[in-house]
């Protein structure tokens, strides 16, 4: 199989305004048979910085590697990589059959005994061997996005790359296809890397993370790494759903000052604003599931009000008042509160987390725990 190495890579473009930075900067190693995503919003890199593994662009800067072997002037067909497009880009006149065994016949010099066995292997392991003589026009979304699949299975490549593959696909069917494809991918042990804007299918599917913005890697870590520990404001925001709760604070004595609120903190954590940061500019992050309504045995609370519910089957989500500071809380949906109801929250120590607002860092996180990456852009 195959481990790749990106060192350093860059990708500009000309444009009339000047040049446009798409990737800047990019240094990551995905190792054999591992599974890495690639998340960030519209814009951030993510769908270049994998075109440039799959040679669909150029690299402007710095060096990717297969095997370390250097990758950037040879050919997409030559590069031991097989791709699966968001559009499943399959030729509408011939059947799943030829759709999958084209790509063999034009690289290859298989006979074709040997890429009528592959294409049949791969078609069982998609559970498409009944469409083999169909055309695409006959095939549902989900069919497609198989036998999409299943052609860059049949090239036996070192590399998997997806691109979006699910985002055209229905809830339902997209939750499907991302179990299959990492049963697929678990089997095959092809070390892949996946492109998607969908954080769920980043938590849900991969060893590791990476988190993209501006062409510049955020993060890199493990679904818990991220969730628990984001590097920078940017990533706590961007990683969980409901978005983490954000407070401009400052520390007097031994508690975090909000707008609407006091809340007394441990001296462990005032030890770690230390020296350089400016302990007047700070934002309190935590997660709404991690919020405690109704605590027992504790005086250290905030009274707030809720203000709005809204029940979602197992989860219920709080938006609850304290003058003109709304807190986002989920609960679970047995916990039935009525509007205008009293409450008091709490806010456990392991859980938060302490921003500078000037760079976004995460000053509760051991800059020594992790690889460093640069901080958020916080405007």
């Amino acid at each position: 199989m195959g481990d790749i190495q990106i060192d350093d890579v860059g990708k500009t473009y000309d444009s009339e305004e000047g040049e446009i930075t798409a990737v800047e900067g990019v240094t990551l190693s995905v190792e054999d048979g591992e599974f890495v995503t690639i998340v960030g919003p519209s814009g951030s890199g993510k769908s270049t910085l994998l075109r440039m593994i799959a040679g669909l662009e150029s690299i402007t800067s710095g060096t990717i590697s297969i095997n370390d072997r250097a990758i950037n002037n040879i050919p997409p067909q030559d590069r031991g990589v097989a791709m699966v497009f968001q559009e499943y880009a399959l030729y509408p006149h011939m059947s799943v059959r030829k759709n999958m065994s084209y790509g063999l016949k034009l690289t290859t010099d298989l006979s074709k005994a040997e890429i009528s066995d592959r294409v049949e292997e791969a078609a069982e392991m998609m559970s498409i061997k009944d469409l083999l003589d169909k055309k695409p026009g006959n095939l549902s979304g989900g069919q497609q996005q198989r036998v999409a699949t299943g052609r860059a299975i049949v090239r036996d490549p070192e590399v998997f790359l997806f691109d979006e593959p699910l985002s055209n696909l229905d809830a339902k069917l997209r939750l499907h296809m991302r179990t299959e494809l990492q049963r697929i991918q678990e089997d095959l042990g092809t070390t892949s890397v996946y492109v998607t804007h969908d954080q769920t299918e980043a938590m849900t599917m991969s060893d590791r993370i990476v988190i993209l913005d501006g062409g510049e890697i955020q993060q890199v870590g493990t679904p818990k790494e991220v969730y628990a520990r984001p590097r920078n404001k940017f990533v706590a925001d961007f990683i969980g759903s409901p978005s983490m709760n954000f407070y401009d604070v400052a520390i007097e004595g031994s508690q975090l000052v909000g707008p609407d609120f006091q809340y007394t903190v441990s001296q462990d954590i005032l030890e770690k604003v230390g020296d350089g940061i400016d302990s007047s500019d700070l934002v309190l992050g935590i997660r709404p599931e991690h919020i405690q309504v109704n605590p027992k045995d504790t005086e250290n609370t905030i009274n707030v009000q809720l203000d709005v519910l809204e029940h979602e089957g197992s989860d219920n989500y709080l938006y609850l008042m304290k003058d003109e500071t709304e807190w986002t809380v989920r609960v679970p949906g047995n916990k039935m509160i009525e509007s205008g109801m009293s409450l008091e929250i709490t806010l456990p120590e392991e859980h938060l987390h302490l921003f500078e607002r000037a760079t976004g860092k995460n000053i509760l996180v051991d800059s020594n725990s992790a690889q460093k990456i640069p901080t958020a852009n916080t405007n």
